[in-house]
């Protein structure tokens, strides 16, 4: 399981591709766990369940830290005006 002091360096063009990767092997688990197959370790579908997660609170923190940054120079344009 990957920490978010591990994830937060990357860019977010590699976090929006692990996070699709990821994606792709939680359909593929669930749903050799719907058909009745034996999934190798079931545990892991949580772990990619948290590790998603995490990845998106990643890229949501950004664009928040993102969206400050611009109103805040947006209001410090407006005052020195």
């Amino acid at each position: 399981m990957i920490k978010p002091h591990e994830l937060r360096p990357m860019s977010e063009k590699e976090l929006r591709q692990r996070i699709k990767d990821n994606l792709e092997a939680l359909d593929k688990m669930k749903f050799q766990k719907a058909v009745g197959g034996e999934v190798k370790n079931p545990v892991q579908i949580r772990f990619l369940k948290k590790e998603i997660a995490r990845m998106r609170t990643i890229l949501r923190e950004r664009e928040t830290a993102a969206s400050k940054n611009t109103s805040a120079e947006a209001s410090d344009k407006n005052e020195v005006a």
